[in-house]
């Protein structure tokens, strides 16, 4: 029996962004999917975002095109936006949450160890059924942000917590590199998934 551990990643676009944002840098994902292709033999990486219909451009598009060339299998969905009549704000209607969780209870029979990308407390429960089906689970996500990032019942549940702040000289670039950078660019472009804003996962 090989000794060789099936890893998956799952990766909350926006709660991910938001939480290495507040730490200060910004993610390699070329970096972040080499790192955990050494820990194991990873059968996939998810990414999980929201886009607002509609939209004409946002400047999260060449991110999830880079992804999407790039080793990872991006899941959209459109949702929409709208003015809250109590004050005045924009916001987005629409989740990701269920989607992410239906995927890794399907992938979980086929891994060892899923690693999930998010400090959202909402995850907890889905957390502790992958864990009764025998798989191991790793949250990303941070205690040392201020305020803190990961709900403490999430963090809680893992088998293993492994705080953002310290896989930054791993996964992390430098803030001057630009995200249409020479990798991004030597990609083709498609344009046909459009892009979000106020999700915090837009590129900077």
């Amino acid at each position: 029996m090989s000794s060789i551990e099936t890893i998956a990643l799952f990766i909350d676009g926006a709660n991910f962004y938001a939480t290495a944002k507040a730490l200060g840098f910004d993610v390699d994902y070329r970096r972040l999917l080499g790192e955990f292709r050494s820990r194991g033999a990873l059968l996939r990486a998810f990414y999980y975002t929201t886009i607002i219909e509609d939209q004409e451009y946002s400047s999260i598009r060449p991110l999830i095109d880079w992804l999407d060339y790039n080793g990872y299998t991006v899941v959209t969905k459109l949702t929409r936006e709208f003015v809250d009549a109590t004050t005045g704000r924009r916001k987005v209607k629409g989740s990701m949450d269920v989607d992410l969780a239906v995927k890794a209870m399907e992938l979980a029979e086929h891994v060892d160890q899923i690693v999930l990308f998010s400090g959202d407390g909402g995850f907890r429960s889905l957390v502790e059924a992958v864990q009764r089906r025998g798989v191991r689970v790793t949250v990303i996500s941070s205690l040392a942000s201020q305020p803190p990032m990961v709900a403490d019942e999430l963090r809680r549940q893992a088998d293993v917590f492994i705080d953002l702040a310290d896989l930054k000289p791993r996964i992390g670039r430098e803030p001057a590199e630009r995200p249409g950078s020479r990798e991004m660019r030597q990609q083709p472009q498609q344009f046909g998934v459009r892009g979000t804003i106020d999700r915090g996962d837009q590129v900077q």
